[in-house]
């Protein structure tokens, strides 16, 4: 299946609050995920976006969008990106929306992750459509 993929160009932290704590003041405009399990709350979100009272945090992440939207019915996506990077070597943190599919590379691996999915068949593109 042939991907396209975008980068976002704001750099990323991926933050962690204890289970029960309150949602965290974000600003509208701020791209972020946020995600609350029995264990955690775990925020994604601009290095500078991010809000008092994290417990742990990960710094210098930087995220690829596949062009969306993607329908629902679609098999594998995460599983190619993620097999891919993967066999490269490169760690990633992946987040879904109703439209799309976006991996998290830290910042030092982006080009060893472009150039192994350039390799596998997928592109890169600066337009979005949903993404």
């Amino acid at each position: 299946m042939l991907l396209t993929l975008r980068w976002r160009s704001e750099a990323l932290v991926v933050a962690r609050f204890p289970p029960d704590a309150p949602l965290p003041p974000i600003p509208a405009s701020a791209f972020f995920s946020l995600t609350r399990t029995e264990a955690e709350l775990s925020l994604v979100i601009a290095a500078e976006h991010l809000p008092d009272g994290a417990t742990a945090v990960e710094e210098g992440w930087l995220a690829m969008a596949v062009v969306g939207p993607l329908d629902f019915s679609l098999v594998g996506i995460l599983s190619q990106l993620s097999g891919t990077l993967a066999a490269a070597g490169v760690s990633i943190f992946a987040l879904s929306t109703y439209d799309t599919d976006l991996i998290l590379v830290r910042a030092a691996d982006r080009d060893r992750a472009a150039t192994a999915l350039l390799e596998a068949g997928c592109r890169f593109t600066d337009h979005a459509r949903g993404a």
